[in-house]
């Protein structure tokens, strides 16, 4: 097999052989040069520039260097080439569904993008390469795998508690941004990856030796710090949300068609926008003139009734337009922010115990090791906050928000 020698910042060299080169060839994954992982995050960070193409590579070569791992356990010769091709194609092309400037859109409820993704890879110029390459059913394959649907003992690296895509951002967006929050032991975590019979499905799986579990809890609290400090910091959460809403009205407009968002790149849209859609809210968002805070709350003083916020966009626009118009504000002049909730450390995985016995880690934890359901709840309130954003600065009445909110829940 011949491969060429990519260099990359993180990992050093990533090795890639032809059906990879040919895939990273497509227009479809060629796009997500120009998509950026963080998507406006460099406004805060000015390192976070990178791209989903790096980060896919990156999730590639961990990929590439686990399976090599795997195979070299006597209980995992079974692991045939093609599979592990299969697997190898699935993290490079797990992310060719995503929009520009990333997840921000799924947020005012376009098609996920892993849903994007299915023609992509099941249709077109990467089915026929997986197609001729390992087999009519590949392009199928690879797509389950992504979605987190497939019956391989492998779907665990692809898609689970300890997959190789959260290792690869986690570590490749803390050392872009320049912060200490994503240091992960991944030598430690991919090391000490196994295959064992799962005990809730008698199915072989991917699973983790007990002696990973420091580091396993080292990539959990990483993944905390970094929403707290870097996904979720207020001023990119208000660029975001300046984003979502200008691209809701430019929707709603008619200037773009919501189910060609994927199609574009990061500047492709905005010159699509500046184009024919420039409103003021553009124009402070590409001068870097971010909405101010003008009222917020933790998670921690609010309940379950206002949760519509972070998913009914038709609501939240409606209630964002009724308070703009009672503090003085013109529509667009005034936005509510309330991040999903994610499952920032979620756990569900097989451990193969010192003494040989598996059993299965989840969120309830085990006495004497990791115990999540209080910690994460606790995590989710101080790194999670409802924010209302305003053009210029404005002096809000926070009780009267709340009370409209609540009338609206």
């Amino acid at each position: 097999m011949r491969f060429e020698i990519l260099r990359d910042p993180v990992w050093n060299n990533i090795r890639v052989d032809d059906l990879t080169l040919e895939l990273v060839d497509t227009d479809v994954f060629q796009r997500l040069r120009y998509v950026r992982q963080l998507g406006w995050t460099y406004l805060v960070y000015p390192g976070a520039t990178h791209s989903r193409f790096e980060h896919a590579l990156g999730t590639h070569h961990l990929s590439r260097r686990t399976l090599a791992l795997l195979c070299e356990a006597e209980d995992a010769a079974s692991i045939s080439e093609q599979e592990q091709a299969i697997v190898r194609s699935a993290a490079l092309l797990h992310d060719v569904g995503h929009y520009p400037f990333s997840h921000a859109l799924e947020e005012i409820g376009a098609l996920h993008h892993e849903d994007v993704a299915r023609p992509l890879i099941t249709k077109g110029a990467v089915a026929s390469l997986l197609s001729s390459r390992l087999g009519d059913d590949a392009p199928a394959k690879v797509f389950d795998l992504i979605r987190g649907e497939s019956k391989s003992a492998l779907q665990g690296l692809i898609s689970g508690s300890l997959d190789l895509d959260k290792i690869e951002y986690l570590k490749r967006d803390a050392f872009m941004c320049g912060v200490p929050y994503g240091e992960i032991d991944v030598d430690r975590l991919t090391n000490s990856l196994v295959l064992v019979d799962d005990p809730a499905t008698g199915r072989a799986a991917i699973g983790v030796q007990e002696k990973a579990l420091s580091a396993l809890e080292s990539l959990l609290f990483a993944k905390y710090q970094m929403y707290r400090n870097v996904y979720w910091h207020h001023a990119v959460r208000s660029a975001t949300a300046m984003y979502k809403r200008l691209v809701e009205d430019a929707v709603e407009a008619g200037i773009v068609d919501g189910h060609s968002l994927a199609t574009y790149t990061d500047e492709g849209l905005m010159h699509r926008l500046e184009s024919a859609f420039a409103t003021p809210l553009l124009v402070a968002l590409k001068a870097r003139k971010l909405y101010k805070r003008g009222a917020e709350w933790p998670a921690a003083e609010l309940d379950e009734t206002i949760e519509w916020i972070a998913s009914d966009r038709k609501r939240v626009t409606a209630a964002e337009d009724l308070l703009a118009k009672e503090f003085g504000l013109a529509s667009g002049e005034l936005l509510l922010d309330y991040p999903v909730k994610t499952q920032m450390l979620g756990l569900d995985i097989p451990v193969l115990r010192r003494s040989g016995k598996v059993e299965r880690l989840t969120g309830e934890g085990w006495i004497g090791t990791i115990n999540l359901p209080s910690l994460s709840e606790e995590l989710y309130e101080s790194a999670r906050w409802l924010r209302v954003f305003t053009a210029k600065r404005t002096k809000l009445e926070p009780r009267k928000i709340r009370d409209a909110l609540e009338r609206l829940s």
